[in-house]
């Protein structure tokens, strides 16, 4: 769970968007070799995708699973939460999360909108 000390506890503040972009895709061959049974589907993600979420619901067509992974940052950001972990991020309003995925991880960009969430 992401610390959420700076969400702002303000009385009226409205969720924003925030989108979702795909970085970067990996697939770890010899690990599913190895260990993993035959998927009838396969992660499809395509790195440089987007996605919106509007406000802390998951946007259409995205992975369930990936989606555990993000929706507690998605959901804080989405209500104003900004420098996680003290400084990780040089953007303030912005996470670099991947996916649980440990055969195919998918890391994403979240980023906080200007844009009110509908």
């Amino acid at each position: 769970m992401p610390n959420i000390k700076n969400i702002k506890g303000k009385r009226g503040f409205v969720m924003k968007k925030v989108r979702i972009t795909v970085m970067r895709k990996v697939r770890h061959d010899d690990l599913i070799e190895e260990y993993e049974n035959p998927l009838e589907h396969e992660c499809d993600v395509e790195e440089g995708q987007v996605f919106i979420a509007n406000g802390w619901l998951k946007p259409d067509n995205f992975c369930d699973s990936a989606w555990e992974s993000l929706s507690p940052f998605v959901m804080a950001l989405a209500n104003g939460a900004s420098d996680f972990y003290d400084g990780w991020m040089k953007n303030k309003k912005s996470a670099m999360i991947s996916c649980n995925d440990g055969f195919r991880p998918v890391s994403f960009l979240l980023e906080t909108l200007d844009e009110d969430a509908e």
